[in-house]
């Protein structure tokens, strides 16, 4: 497929791959199954794809994607063809991202070349004119003229966008990235675009200003090769703009057909009526052009009547809307010329359609006739709405947008008069209150779609995600309905309302961070302190989600001295609980960690304020836990006990959080079996609790400790299974990097060396976009990487590996130690692969038994039985005594144990014991040690293992005599 344009929608790797399938026809489930993902995933992508590359359904969607495969070049396989996937047509067609015009772009020549020129020469350019001059159409056709010299042109509409801080937001949208954790939405931005030579339009950013400027400067102070092209009635009044004034439609040469202004109107008279000129009617045409100041708008409005007024009714109802200009600037006479026109549009109305038009102005994005009835559907407007709606669109007041369901848009300037006229005719208050209805109930209707869709996927039983495009396309006006009812105080209770109902849409949409913003603006619309209290914790569960931990903090603090002042000490203390343990439990979502005492602190004021209530109890034991040692067995009796009471009081979040540290405390002690059973508990557990912000982190969390015990245990199936849950969280699905990283130890180990490689760029793409943050608990899928790249005999790309692993988060201390756990496993790996096995053995330098820590244990049995390995190949002494002492470390990991069984043969060159070693790991799914106990059985078994590494991608293998 056309990489460019994959990659300009702002599609990842994993959705082309899925793209792919998609064109092939393929179903869901045969897709999962060519990926190695979940069906789950697949949908979740689907859902994607459909949004990025803006196409209706799946058919459409695989129209689209042969559309692209068929480009490839002879010998490439073909469309759907596996060359398809990579190759590029010889031509790059116009990036996705611009609009394409339903009707044609007519003169203006001067002005394309003169504006494309600004837009060389300067970094920010703005087209600035009335509205209605033109000035989206001119930046988009000088936008397509760009393509070829850019990296990537991009359109953003900010006419639905009525908050300034979203404008961060619209352009991410666009791009198609998502929220990044421990990072804004600008930040995501910036990355997306990095360094590329990029342009970006900016359209309609008048009633933005001020957020438009703030995002520009620090876009293009932090992408310094990136262009913006802003449209707006006004400059954006920053020191490095330049302003581009937009002229009205040329009237020269001679006013003939070959002014531009006559050419358009023509143009336009032709497609509406048919309309060819007379004698004399090309004159006639110039002079409405020319009063109407070769305004497009109005023109193409005015060209629009000739077909039921002919050109005697346009000229005179122009003349008696002329009568009506006031006096000013030769600007304010162009805006007074379109207003007139719009208003003679507008007077030809009936009393109904006038109703309707203004009313519907109200709707920032496309809206449904359904929705318009809701709305506009009272006095004079109640029967025939649809036939109402088409009439504006037949008068060019409206632009209908067929499809499963038609939606209708008012075009903007026309939107903004006729929101003036609902204000002039006193309908504002009451429309907009019906608008705030309309959106509470719209989004209480999703908000039941979407938990019908999360509680199939947390039941492992598919959903279709539809919600999210039907959320995507009403969007926009729920923001805008929240706005108008923040600021009025007596729609505050529908505001709260609305904000509760948006907060859990955008965290299920992949937005955290608005999700966040709602629940606290949530918090301020209520005096409840019980609701206030709610709010602050959702929003501080929605912080966890992006890996603000400081913020959590901050919320969970805040809403620990309501719920006290309120008289509520059992809340209070909960939340000074969870407090103490989100310092000790993620201090590596944490920009700035409290320190140690502060745990102590927060524990004694939670006790304090829990007056021996059970209901504080599992949180205030769960802290304690975490603030204990893993080794200490009073830690575990602390951690049992609150799962215990957590239970008995109902409290899925505290038992949640005290078997993660049950866990930790059997990893810790090598009890494998009890880890793998406390995970699955857990799993259940969350099986029974809503996905939503109050606990998706425990989810995220819950699904990463089972891939890495699935692992611990040998368990290959299970560590897939369970990553790639992960991966298709509703707010990690964009996040490549998050998304990727459990999967790739698992590929990792068990062989899959080029799904490692694929899944590699994808890990750093998504890192890098979220602005390449310290995050080590990602480490380890980087050093995962830079093994496989060792043993395909890449020793440059395993270095670059080995770098990133530290830029990671991974200090150079850790990863030369050998208690890290992953890293002297990974590297003693790739030293026995290549024969160094003297090397294996100062890399594997302690006792497995050392391996004390939750984040050790999980590698105990790899590293037990690669610490036997090694000191047979390099002929240790005490390699017998190794053996014995590796076997209690790898009696839960059936691969590990039979790694064990393999170094025993090896030593006493035991064949058929070797050839019984290779048959024990088959099954297990381990294909790179399989295929490694095979070569080391010799004979015709090394043969086969010989040809399994090469088809896996790896060099040759060598084994000391």
């Amino acid at each position: 497929m056309d990489a460019q344009v994959l990659t300009d929608a702002g599609v990842s790797t994993r959705e082309a791959d899925v793209l792919s399938g998609v064109a092939e026809h393929l179903t869901n489930a045969e897709i999962a199954s060519r990926l190695f993902i979940s069906v789950r995933t697949v949908e979740s992508h689907v859902s994607s794809l459909l949004r990025k590359l803006g196409v209706a359904d799946r058919r459409e969607l695989a129209t689209y994607a042969a559309a692209l495969a068929g480009a490839a070049p002879p010998g490439s396989g073909g469309p759907g063809g596996a060359a398809a996937a990579t190759t590029l047509p010889a031509s790059r067609p116009l990036a996705p991202a611009i609009p394409a015009p339903l009707t044609s772009f007519v003169g203006r020549a001067a002005e394309r070349e003169a504006l494309g020129a600004a837009i060389a020469g300067h970094r920010l350019v703005t087209a600035v004119g009335p509205g209605g001059v033109g000035k989206t159409r001119l930046a988009i056709a000088v936008a397509a003229e760009t393509v070829e010299r850019a990296d990537a042109v991009w359109f953003v509409d900010l006419v639905p966008i009525s908050d300034p801080g979203m404008v961060a937001a619209a352009v991410a949208a666009v791009l198609g990235v998502a929220e990044r954790p421990g990072g804004t939405i600008d930040d995501a931005v910036m990355a997306r675009l990095g360094r590329s030579e990029a342009l970006i339009v900016l359209d309609n950013c008048e009633h933005l200003v001020d957020g438009v400027a703030v995002f520009v400067e620090r876009l293009l102070a932090t992408c310094p090769q990136t262009r913006v092209l802003a449209t707006s009635r006004t400059r954006l009044m920053l020191p490095f703009e330049h302003v581009f004034a937009v002229p009205g439609l040329s009237l020269q040469p001679d006013e003939g057909e070959g002014a531009d202004a006559v050419a358009l109107f023509l143009e336009r008279a032709r497609a509406a009526a048919g309309f060819e000129p007379g004698p004399g009617d090309v004159a006639r045409i110039a002079r409405v052009c020319r009063s109407l100041d070769g305004m497009a708008l109005a023109i193409e409005l005015a060209a629009a009547r000739l077909a039921t007024l002919g050109l005697d009714g346009v000229e005179s109802g122009l003349a008696d809307a002329l009568r009506m200009l006031s006096g000013g600037s030769r600007l304010d006479e162009r805006h007074t010329s379109l207003r007139s026109t719009i208003d003679w549009s507008y007077a030809l109305l009936d009393p109904a359609e006038q109703a309707l038009l203004r009313r519907v102005s109200v709707f920032a994005a496309p809206f449904t006739a359904d929705a318009a009835a809701q709305v506009a559907g009272f006095l004079p407007v109640e029967v025939g709405l649809a036939d109402g709606l088409a009439r504006l669109a037949d008068n060019s007041l409206a632009v209908a947008r067929p499809g499963s369901e038609t939606r209708y848009r008012v075009l903007e300037t026309i939107r903004q008069y006729g929101v003036d006229q609902l204000d002039q005719v006193g309908e504002l208050e009451e429309v907009r209150a019906r608008q705030v209805r309309w959106c509470v109930a719209t989004a209480e209707n999703l908000v039941q779609r979407a938990d019908e869709d999360v509680e199939d996927y947390v039941q492992a039983r598919g959903g279709d995600g539809a919600w999210r495009g039907a959320f995507d396309l009403v969007a926009d006006d729920l923001r805008a309905g929240f706005a108008w009812a923040m600021s009025r105080p007596e729609l505050r209770t529908d505001a709260h309302r609305l904000a509760l109902l948006l907060a859990p849409l955008t965290f299920l949409r992949g937005l955290p961070a608005e999700a966040q913003r709602r629940f606290e603006e949530a918090a301020t619309l209520t005096d409840e302190p019980a609701a206030r209290v709610t709010a602050l914790n959702d929003a501080a569960g929605a912080a966890m989600c992006r890996h603000v931990g400081n913020d959590s903090f901050r919320l969970w603090r805040q809403a620990a001295d309501i719920a006290a002042g309120a008289g509520d000490g059992v809340t209070a203390a909960h939340n000074l609980a969870i407090s103490a343990t989100l310092i000790n439990r993620g201090p590596g979502i944490m920009a700035e960690v409290p320190p140690p005492e502060v745990v102590d602190e927060l524990i004694q004021e939670a006790v304090a304020l829990a007056g021996g209530s059970p209901r504080a109890e599992p949180s205030i034991l769960t802290a304690q836990a975490f603030n204990g040692d893993e080794l200490d067995p009073v830690t575990q009796e602390l951690a049992e006990r609150a799962v215990t009471l957590a239970r008995r009081v109902g409290d899925a979040y505290d038992e949640s959080a005290a078997l993660d540290e049950l866990s930790a405390v059997h990893l810790a002690g090598g009890d494998v079996p009890a880890a793998v059973a406390t995970v699955r508990a857990r799993i259940e557990l969350l099986q029974r609790i809503p996905l939503g912000p109050g606990y998706g982190m425990e989810f995220s969390d819950c699904y990463a400790m089972a891939s890495e015990i699935s692992l611990t245990a040998g368990d290959f199936v299970a560590a897939r299974a369970y990553a790639d849950r992960l991966a298709s969280l509703p707010f990690v699905t964009e996040l490549d990097h998050i998304a990727s990283a459990r999967r790739i130890k698992v590929d990792a180990m068990a062989g899959d060396l080029d799904a490692v490689v694929a899944a590699a760029e994808r890990f750093r793409r998504g890192w890098e976009q979220a602005g390449r943050p310290v995050a080590s608990n990602l480490a380890g899928a980087a050093l995962a990487v830079a093994m496989v790249h060792g043993l395909r005999g890449d020793e440059d790309q395993r270095a670059e590996w080995q770098d990133l692993t530290i830029a990671i988060g991974m200090t150079a201390e850790r990863l030369d130690s050998p208690l890290s756990g992953y890293g002297p496993t990974f590297d003693a790996i790739v030293q026995l692969h290549v024969g160094d096995s003297d090397a294996a053995v100062a890399r594997l330098a302690v006792d497995p038994d050392r391996l004390r820590t939750w984040f050790s244990g999980e590698w105990r049995p790899w590293y037990a039985a690669l610490w036997a390995e090694a000191a047979v190949l390099a002929g240790r002494s005490d390699a017998a005594e190794r053996i014995e002492r590796a076997r209690l470390s790898v009696a839960a990991n059936p691969a590990a144990a039979a790694m064990v069984e393999r170094a025993a043969a090896f030593a006493t060159r035991d064949t058929d014991r070797l050839v019984a070693a290779a048959a024990a790991l088959e099954p297990t799914g381990c294909r790179y040690q399989w295929a490694r106990a095979l070569v080391m059985a010799g004979g015709e078994h090394r043969e086969a293992g010989e040809a399994a590494l090469e088809r896996m991608g790896a060099v040759a293998m060598r084994i000391p005599a």
